[in-house]
Parts: C-alpha cells; sequence; structure tokens
C-alpha cells in the first residue's frame, strides 16, 4: 500500500532521468518504435487548461510539462522535477516558494514560432498558471490556485467586471525574478502546492500560441504545442477515432535512470531500462474503442500493446487476481495497482426533486443509498475487479483511515421504512410518488458502454426495491462530462482518481466553491465548506484527519453522496513491452517504456 508522507515533497535526493540540458533529436533507431494504445471513450482535446477527462489528460501530460513530476519506480510516491532544475526552496512559514527553470528546455517546432526555437521561461508558466484563473476560459482546474496566490483573484475579478482578463499586469503572488526564477507568493500556506505543479493542467504553454490559434481559428483544443517529449501528429489525428503521438524533435537529453524495491518486477525493469535514452518509444497509436470486446480482440490479436483490462473482461484474462497460465505462457504481462480512487454516488443538490437539505430530501437520498448493494454492484458490473469502501479517501492517498466505517450500510427494509415515514407513498401503479402526490422518477446516467449499460441495470434493481421508477440515460462521456458540469444530471456514478496522493484532493469534491468544477453532485452544506476550509491550513496529521472524520461524517447525514469502491486497474502489456508498471499517479507511461520487436501490422 502506497503511503505518502509531505516531506517527500521537499527532500533534495531523488531518482532523477536527468543527464544534461543539451537539446538533440531522437536518434533514428528510436524513432522507429511504436507503441500502440487503446482508449475505451473518445478524447476531448488537448489543453491541459481546458480538458478534464482521465484520457485527453493522458495525452496533455506527454505533451505539456509541469514543473514537477513523480519518480516512475519510487513507491512511495515521490516528487523530482520536471523542467524545474530542483525542488522549491520554501520558506519556514510556507507561503512562499522559489523555483528555478533548467535552460535549454524548448517548445516543439509550430508555424507560430516561424521557424525558430522557442525557450521555455518561467513567464510561460505565469501565463499558463492565469490562464487557469480566467473567467471566459471558465477552467475547471482552476480550484488548484483561487484563493491561494495573492493578487490573483483580484485579477480574476477585474476580469469580470472588464470581460477581459489581464495577462500583462504584474501581481505579489507571482513574481518574477528573472526569466528562469519563479516565486510564488501564497495568502496561506499550502501543503500541496508541489503535487499541484506536478498536475497536468498546470503544464506551460507559450502565449503566442494559445492567442494566434483562438484567434485565427478557435482551435486551440486541437493545436497542442508544450515542451514534453512528444507532440501531436495533427495531420494523422482522427477525432474520436485515433490518435498519434511523435517525438518532440526538440526534447533534451534525458537518461532513465529510477530506483525501485527490491521486488522481482522492479529489478527486471531496472536491469532492461537504465540508462535507455527518454523517449525510447517514437510513435505513440491510440485508437479509441468504446466496446469491450473489441478492445480485447485487438490486444489478442497483437494490435494492441498496452491494454487496460476493464471488470467485464476481468475473467477473461485473471483468476483471482492472477493472469492466467496460458497467457504468461505467451508472455503477457500483468501490471495490477488498487487505483488511489473513489467512485461516489450522486444526488444532485441543485435538482428540484433530489436537492435540498430538508428532512424528507435527506431521507429520499439516505433511502437509496442504504438500498443499494455495492458489493453486488462490484460483483456483476466489475467482476470483483474493486474493493468496497467506507471512507472518502481511498487507500494509497494521504489522510485514508483503514478502520473507518460508514453509517450507511445496506438495509433495504431500513430504506422502503424511511420512504414510508416520510411520505413517499406508493401509488395505483406501485411505484412511489413525491409527499405532494406528484410523480416521482429517477434519471440514471452512465456513458455508453457495456459497462454503462450494467451499470444501469444494477441501478434498475436497487431502484425497485424501494419502488421508485427509474430511467435510463446514456450518454457519450464527452456528452456526460458537460452536463454534469452544468449540473444538469440527476445521478451517476462518480468516478475520481487522485490528481495527487493527498487527501486534500478528494475532499475538495464536495466544497461549494468548486460547483461547476470537480463537485460533480453541485453540494453545497455550510458545515462542510467551514471544516474543508479549516482543513487547508492543516498539514497532514491527527489534526487533519479529525477534521476529515467530522467532514465524512456530515456527507453520511445529509447523504448528497455515498461512498462507492475503488476499481482494480489491470493493465496488461504484450511480451515485446519492456519497462512498463502502472503508476499511480501518472496515466500514460508511454515516455519510460520500450519495445523489443517490431509492431504486428
Amino acid at each position: 500500500m502506497l503511503r505518502i508522507f509531505l516531506c517527500l515533497i521537499f527532500i533534495s535526493t531523488f531518482g532523477t532521468t536527468l543527464a544534461a540540458n543539451e537539446t538533440t533529436t531522437v536518434n533514428s533507431n528510436e524513432s522507429k518504435k511504436v507503441l500502440r494504445w487503446v482508449f475505451n471513450v473518445a478524447e476531448t482535446g488537448f489543453d491541459p487548461a481546458a480538458a478534464r477527462d482521465l484520457y485527453s489528460n493522458g495525452v496533455n501530460r506527454s505533451i505539456f510539462e509541469g514543473l514537477y513530476t513523480y519518480d516512475y519506480l519510487a513507491s512511495p510516491a515521490k516528487l523530482i522535477p520536471r523542467t524545474a532544475a530542483a525542488l522549491p526552496e520554501v520558506s519556514a512559514d510556507r507561503k512562499t516558494y522559489t523555483i528555478r527553470l533548467k535552460h535549454g528546455v524548448y517548445f516543439s517546432p509550430d508555424p507560430v514560432f516561424k521557424g525558430k526555437k522557442r525557450e521555455l521561461t518561467m513567464a510561460d508558466y505565469i501565463y499558463s498558471f492565469k490562464r487557469l484563473m480566467d473567467p471566459q476560459l471558465a477552467s475547471s482546474h482552476a480550484w488548484l490556485f483561487a484563493g491561494k496566490i495573492i493578487g490573483l483573484d483580484q485579477l480574476v475579478e477585474e476580469a469580470k467586471k472588464n470581460k477581459k482578463f489581464d495577462y500583462d499586469k504584474p501581481i505579489k503572488g507571482l513574481e518574477l525574478l528573472d526569466p528562469y526564477t519563479l516565486r510564488i507568493n501564497l495568502s496561506e500556506p499550502d501543503f500541496n502546492l508541489g503535487y499541484i505543479l506536478a498536475y497536468t493542467p498546470t503544464g506551460a504553454v507559450a502565449r503566442e500560441v494559445i492567442e494566434a490559434y483562438r484567434d485565427s481559428s478557435g482551435q486551440v483544443m486541437a493545436n497542442p504545442v508544450g515542451t514534453g517529449a512528444y507532440m501531436l501528429a495533427k495531420n494523422e489525428w482522427v477525432r474520436g477515432s485515433k490518435i498519434v503521438l511523435v517525438t518532440n524533435p526538440l526534447y533534451r537529453t534525458e537518461f532513465w535512470n529510477f530506483e525501485g524495491s527490491d521486488s522481482a518486477e522492479d529489478k527486471k525493469i531496472m536491469a532492461a531500462m537504465k540508462g535507455k535514452r527518454i523517449p525510447q518509444i517514437g510513435r505513440v497509436e491510440i485508437n479509441v474503442m468504446i466496446e469491450d470486446q473489441s478492445r480485447w480482440l485487438a490486444f489478442q490479436n497483437g494490435e494492441v500493446d498496452i491494454f487496460e483490462l476493464e471488470g467485464p473482461l476481468a475473467p477473461q484474462a485473471l483468476d483471482k487476481g492472477v493472469l492466467k497460465p496460458a497467457l504468461a505462457a505467451k508472455g503477457i504481462q500483468l501490471s495490477r495497482i488498487t487505483d488511489p480512487e473513489v467512485t461516489m454516488y450522486y444526488w444532485n443538490m441543485q435538482d428540484p426533486v433530489w436537492g435540498g437539505l430538508s428532512k424528507e430530501k435527506i431521507a429520499l437520498r439516505r433511502a437509496v443509498a442504504l438500498a443499494h448493494n455495492i458489493n453486488e454492484e462490484i460483483e456483476r458490473v466489475y467482476n470483483g475487479n474493486a474493493l468496497a469502501l467506507q471512507f472518502p479517501i481511498p487507500p494509497g492517498v494521504v489522510g485514508h483511515d483503514p478502520n473507518y466505517k460508514n453509517s450507511i450500510q445496506f438495509n433495504p427494509a431500513a430504506a422502503n421504512a424511511l420512504l414510508d415515514k416520510f411520505g413517499y407513498k406508493k401509488g395505483a401503479d406501485g411505484f412511489r410518488r413525491l409527499p405532494n402526490g406528484a410523480p416521482l422518477e429517477i434519471r440514471y446516467t452512465a456513458r455508453t458502454g457495456s459497462v454503462g449499460k450494467l451499470q444501469t441495470e444494477i441501478w434498475k434493481k436497487t431502484y425497485d426495491s424501494i419502488s421508485i421508477r427509474m430511467k435510463e440515460d446514456l450518454l457519450q462521456f464527452s456528452e456526460m462530462l458537460k452536463a454534469e458540469k452544468a449540473c444538469q444530471l440527476q445521478t451517476r456514478n462518480a468516478p475520481w482518481i487522485a490528481d495527487y496522493p493527498d487527501g486534500d484532493n478528494f475532499m475538495q469534491l464536495y466544497y461549494s466553491a468548486n460547483i461547476g468544477a470537480n463537485n460533480n453532485g453541485c453540494m453545497a452544506i455550510p458545515a462542510f465548506d467551514k471544516l474543508y476550509v479549516q482543513s487547508q491550513k492543516l498539514p497532514p496529521g491527527k489534526e487533519r484527519d479529525a477534521l476529515y472524520h467530522q467532514m465524512a461524517r456530515l456527507i453520511e447525514v445529509y447523504t448528497p453522496q455515498q461512498v462507492g469502491f475503488a476499481r482494480y486497474r489491470n493493465m496488461l502489456s504484450q511480451a515485446r513491452v519492456i519497462g512498463y508498471k502502472k503508476h499511480p499517479i501518472i496515466y500514460g507511461e508511454w515516455m519510460y517504456v520500450d519495445v523489443d520487436a517490431p509492431a504486428k501490422n
């Protein structure tokens, strides 16, 4: 189990990939290597400030670089520099961070640069951080900096009044000491700022690129230009079908030099990868295949190199979490972790039927939570490939409490009695009605595909057990996220995978200021908000944990959401893949792996 301590952020010794800052092109042997990947949903686009789904951000992480990233093998997870020269220099009061940038980091070639090499500077990060807060962009990632950086919120308020964000106005919170040195001044201590600066949305963009594509074609999401190891092959991109990444010819020289554990898996990876140039893979081909069987067949045929084995397919490859002998004999490799995630069930707190803090609305939501059999869902939908949770912070994340017991447990009899008590009487058709006699119906939303269909089936059983009519609502993934952000969905299974491995990243999901961003259930409970604000002022430890317990109990009392489960992530790779290991935070580990044979055409 991953256990992460705050001190790891600021240690000065770490496994690093850096050997030099000079920039050279990747050699021809590396550029010929191809890795095939598959997404189970369509991408939304490639702008770190605008994309909010796991898959698009996996591509974004390869194109755009934050100041920091995570060691590929270290456990517990360890923050290391990416474009920064070192970990931040932090003042004693934790309110001032001084960060120095590497020299010789270049953006990938683009016509906007008119044939010249464009070096990354700290001014690019200042622009990128401000852009997250621009009201016109309405980034769902604004919460990362809101209320934290001195002067930034005032700049946002001025932009709302003037209808234009002043990117050129200096603020005290973002001091450019020289082209390669940035000082961040915070209004309050932020114990997670190092993690935040490793999160994909804080990756650097070039202002002239954003302005050129925004003003001339409105196609920022289709023209990503970053400093990362890869760049988008725009002429090969087929939206919702195929994404191709090729090596950035201006990417700096780095070599693989990570230190793992004494496990056989880590030793094998280190022996195979140490000293190799990063990246080894010259071309990453990502196909979008929504249907489970299509993905599985493509992997079996050798047309996909690395494959995420979701729950419905698990019995075909695994036996009690272990790779079946027939697949192991073919050299197929399994990397399996418990995702640092929580799937929550929410009931939209702004919905006229389900939202509100009155006793009858609380009773309605609590009754549904009591009626839902989480363990049955795990077995039927995910074939046992998930872990039922009690606490809103999952295992492997700082703040998790393995001994916490949720007060809401499966009890359909109690659910029905609660509905009877609060006036949700059954009509002549056998279905319950609202206390005022109006019809009662729930619209349950899931993404299209086999998993979504299984989810609707299990939830239909739940609602039938308490005589509530349920309507199935299957949407494309991008459409579902758009409606959710606007608080237009009534309920769904809402998974959240850690952006950074600290409990704050999960508790912020219920903070009212994050409605429209990450607060998917549009929850606004003043007592919770008060405790959340207090928790942000504390470092990880017993005092903050005590607040987290109070916050978890408030979620149970009002039941705007219910804790569900964390999925096991099973990643299968072909025998030709070298060095792959699923990282708990990084999605899309392409730059850290190699292949030893040509791809099958």
